[in-house]
């Protein structure tokens, strides 16, 4: 990987603390259109592994159900980092828009 995830352009960030509000999340990327966009969406969760890996999951199902039963394309690329000492960003974005901002 040439770049890091940071570098991305962000259309819209998140704050999530639980696994309780990540399907209204991923709904709100479905809504506005995930290759629509003219960059990604950023997720920032706490660095508790054991919650992060529940958001994560759940966002990544979520938006694929949500992509899917809306007819969108389900091309995601998505990573994870450390944002800052308490927290974790995940970048996602479709793989065509990534492609035309030349990643």
């Amino acid at each position: 990987m040439e770049f890091h995830p940071s570098q991305i352009p962000i259309s819209k960030t998140f704050e999530i603390e639980n696994e309780f509000n990540a399907p209204e999340i991923a709904a709100e990327m479905v809504k506005l259109g995930f290759s629509a966009q003219k960059g990604g969406f950023k997720v920032i969760m706490t660095k508790d592994k054991g919650v992060a890996k529940k958001i994560g999951f759940t966002i990544m199902n979520e938006l694929n159900l949500g992509l899917r039963k809306t007819k969108q394309e389900r091309d995601v690329r998505y990573w994870i980092y450390s944002h800052d000492q308490d927290h974790f960003a995940m970048i996602l974005i479709s793989s065509r828009v990534l492609s035309s901002l030349g990643f």
